[in-house]
């Protein structure tokens, strides 16, 4: 009993701690609020806008005709160029597709033969590039068939293909966006917290006064880990609730109960990770630098902005250790898909064999941090 209090009282000195730094709290409260909004709002749901440019050497009306077939709003109005305005105008980043039609080429259609378009594409604009490529095609072909054959005609195909989109029947990219971005916020949050705490401790000199007290390294490191983990699944439950349900309404299949139960075993294994990160860096700075090699790989490679299926065998196998990987699971199986614990029961006991590593790991590093201070 004696334990407990003290983690208690630990704990509460936390979070009044936190309480007091006003450049944490504006940080918190945006991270689950505007943050979230405006990623789940800024996600590409389709081609839209790019910059195309045509280089027309034919002035024939069919290339007249394929210049017509680009715009608003998957693509602006296309600007006709020179040939030699074409590479300088895609190094300053004024298109992103340069489409250029060659001499005789109606001629050359005409006659039989295959002509070639070149397409030039701006592949550092990764999102448009992919999806505007595909466009591209589809509306040549489309305009030069059509041509040929003097009307537009409707393929009919032996078997009928009828899709049905589950969960996601419009394909909208904010109900994807806003819980990715919510799974994000809240591994960031919790890293950083109970990192900055401990490294908090250690430059306001803190630290020593908790070592000359009747304290053990596990009740200093316990109470860190319980109040900075308490501090985030009340935003992200509230964020959950008022921004992903409320303001983006995004409808949750699942038990959103269930989701914080999760939730908090996934915060178990992020604070002991902060904590961990902590007794590594020797400053602010140094905790941030360690941040961008943490959370990048967590964040990326979890199966949350990218299936996993698509990435390299050894990748998938490596992200099995990480708790970001089966928390976004969780995330998506709960929320998306309405799953109940009978079908989410494995991420759970990886989460509780993670976290359980983890701690273990944060809690000897801390034991050999503060026995060097004594």
């Amino acid at each position: 009993m004696h334990t407990l209090l003290n983690i208690f009282h630990l704990g509460i000195k936390e979070i009044r701690s936190l309480g007091r730094d006003t450049l944490m709290l504006v940080i918190i409260g945006f991270m689950f609020s505007a943050q979230i909004y405006v990623i789940a709002n800024g996600m590409p749901q389709s081609l839209n806008k790019a910059p195309i440019a045509i280089v027309d050497e034919d002035r024939s009306p069919l290339s007249e005709r394929i210049a017509n077939a680009f715009y608003p709003p998957h693509f602006l109005a296309p600007d006709i160029i020179d040939q030699y305005v074409a590479d300088p105008g895609m190094d300053r980043g004024l298109y992103t597709f340069v489409l250029d039609i060659p001499p005789n080429f109606q001629r050359d259609l005409l006659a039989g033969r295959q002509p070639a378009i070149q397409l030039n594409v701006d592949a550092t604009r990764i999102a448009q590039a992919f999806i505007g490529n595909n466009y591209v095609q589809t509306i040549v072909n489309g305009e030069v068939s059509t041509f040929v054959q003097g009307h537009r005609t409707l393929t009919t195909l032996p078997v009928e293909l009828e899709t049905r989109a589950l969960f996601n029947p419009n394909l909208n990219t904010v109900w994807f966006g806003a819980v990715i971005e919510l799974v994000n916020s809240i591994t960031a949050l919790s890293i950083v917290l109970t990192g900055a705490a401990l490294i908090r401790e250690r430059e306001h000199g803190t630290i020593e006064h908790l070592l000359v007290m009747p304290l053990t390294p596990f009740e200093i490191m316990l109470s860190k880990v319980w109040s900075m983990g308490l501090i985030v699944v009340l935003v992200a439950a509230a964020s959950l609730m008022i921004v992903v349900q409320g303001l983006l309404e995004v409808p949750l299949q699942g038990s959103p109960p269930l989701f914080v139960v999760s939730m908090t075993l996934y915060l178990f294994t992020t604070t002991s990770l902060g904590i961990l990160l902590g007794t590594v860096a020797r400053s602010m700075p140094q905790l941030g630098l360690l941040l961008l090699v943490i959370l990048l790989p967590l964040e990326m490679l979890s199966g949350g902005l990218t299936p996993r299926e698509s990435m390299p065998e050894l990748v998938q196998n490596i992200m099995l250790a990480a708790p970001t990987t089966h928390f976004v699971s969780l995330a998506q199986a709960i929320l998306y898909r309405g799953a109940d614990f009978s079908i989410v029961w494995p991420q759970f006991l990886a989460l509780i064999a993670i976290g359980g590593v983890f701690f273990v790991l944060a809690l000897t590093r801390f034991r050999k941090t503060i026995s060097s201070m004594d």
